[in-house]
């Protein structure tokens, strides 16, 4: 932690690098990805402060919309879309993804209830890996299959399908390689991850 709280110290030295932040933000992209430690989402892309707008959760789940029952993570879908006005949405799903593993294993999760409970929501249970390897510690199909769906489930939120229908938003799945850094994007022509 040392570390941490020396560089945090270090930080608040430079004001005049973040004075003009305090002038707002205006974010293009609002980049949703999984809580995982590993997966930083400035550093893959490079962003600068206030050039992402992030949503992390445990296994990058978009879950269902119900304006019944408003969530953390729908507002801020809506809040990035409608105040915000970014034009691009990332889901962006990773290599070696604990969640995701959990669900192609159907691992025994009783010990963490809001674990599971949270993984119900993750749509489509992933298929799993590599029929020829099942043992893959990437989970890299699964992990782009719920890539997938979690795209599905987020072009069903009124605020995102509204702004794709009238083309002022496209919506991105990624799937970043922890142990290679590689990112690969979606294409709808090849139905495939492609290298960036």
């Amino acid at each position: 932690m040392q570390p941490l709280i020396d560089n945090a110290r270090m930080f608040g030295q430079r004001p005049e690098e973040f004075a003009k932040l305090a002038e707002g933000q205006s974010p293009q992209v609002l980049f949703i990805t999984c809580s995982d430690s590993r997966v930083v989402p400035a550093l893959i892309t490079g962003a600068r402060p206030g050039e992402l707008f992030e949503l992390r959760t445990a296994g990058n789940i978009v879950p269902p919309y119900g304006s019944d029952r408003p969530t953390g993570e729908a507002a801020t879908i809506e809040y990035a879309v409608e105040v915000l006005g970014v034009s691009d949405v990332v889901v962006c799903g990773h290599s070696h993804c604990g969640a995701v593993g959990a669900l192609v294993r159907g691992d025994d999760l009783d010990a963490v209830p809001a674990v599971r409970d949270w993984l119900a929501h993750a749509a489509d249970e992933p298929e799993a890996n590599d029929p020829s390897d099942p043992d893959d510690p990437t989970v890299m199909r699964a992990v782009q299959n719920h890539v997938l769906a979690q795209l599905l489930r987020l072009r069903s939120y009124p605020c995102v399908e509204k702004r794709l229908a009238d083309g002022r938003l496209r919506v991105r799945g990624w799937y970043y390689e922890v142990h290679t850094g590689a990112v690969r994007e979606h294409s709808v022509d090849t139905d495939g991850f492609e290298a960036l």
